[in-house]
């Protein structure tokens, strides 16, 4: 037997700490955890985080930007190449997206058709808003677009 052949790898395997097992096994007594203070209680210690009382960094630092979440406006997109999958000269709304799985929720905002992609039939879309690229591409098929 060498030593390299031994299993598992020598130094692989350590056995558990047993804290508090009597002051012959190094750890007992007060269990690595010193004489009384916070962190020798149960249920002591700090959050993560706490700097002992002091402000704590990340309310030192300023705030920075803008954030318009209580105002944006929502909408469900699509974008034209998607509408490629319908039949040629059928009406599209955001019912018939939703129900299709094309959409996954109706937005309170609407829907807005995006120019990504190509489209070859004439197609009557309803929607809330278009690109501008999305409405040249369904105009240059004969496709009608119609803003609720």
């Amino acid at each position: 037997m060498k030593l390299e052949n031994m299993k598992p790898a020598v130094g692989s395997t350590t056995k558990k700490v047993r804290v508090g097992r009597g002051i012959g096994s190094g750890i007992g007594k007060t269990s690595g955890k010193g004489h009384k203070g916070q962190n020798a209680r149960s249920g002591g210690g700090v959050r993560p985080g706490f700097e002992g009382g002091n402000i704590p960094l990340i309310r030192k630092i300023p705030i920075r930007g803008f954030n318009n979440k209580n105002f944006k406006k929502v909408y469900a997109t699509i974008n034209v190449g998607d509408l490629e999958a319908f039949e040629a000269n059928s009406t599209i709304d955001m019912e018939v997206l939703y129900e299709q799985r094309f959409i996954g929720k109706r937005a309170p905002y609407g829907l807005k058709v995006l120019g990504d992609g190509e489209l070859t039939k004439p197609l009557t879309v309803k929607a809330s808003k278009f690109t501008a690229t999305a409405k040249e591409k369904i105009e240059k098929v004969g496709g009608k677009i119609i803003e609720e």
